[in-house]
């Protein structure tokens, strides 16, 4: 499965739009890494707490989002865009949305 934020898939023709598919994943940041995190914040530097998060969230919406695409009968999504979101009342969540256009290409 090809996966690209551009609209086309390079040397391949689109022959079929699926639709528009979407991977969603909503993390919550445990204590321990938000704790970590306000060490960094105050230290400075990094935070691996909340880098790892989310790029496992990042992964995940990637992954629904293909399976998606697989279900539909595309071989690629063009069009991809992923954004990212705080949620809950001490923003100790974080909200990841893949989407992008399921094609067919040749």
């Amino acid at each position: 499965m090809v996966i690209t934020t551009t609209p086309t898939v390079d040397g391949k023709k689109i022959v079929e739009y699926k639709g528009i598919v979407f991977g969603e994943v909503i993390s919550g940041v445990d204590f321990i890494k938000d704790f970590a995190a306000g060490l960094s914040n105050f230290f400075g530097g990094r935070s691996k707490s909340y880098e790892g998060e989310l790029i496992e969230a990042r992964e995940a919406a990637l992954r629904e989002m293909t399976e998606r695409a697989k279900d539909l009968g595309a071989n690629a999504v063009v069009g991809v865009d992923i954004d990212y979101e705080v949620l809950g009342q001490g923003g100790n969540m974080i909200m990841v949305t893949a989407s992008g256009t399921a094609v067919v290409a040749e």
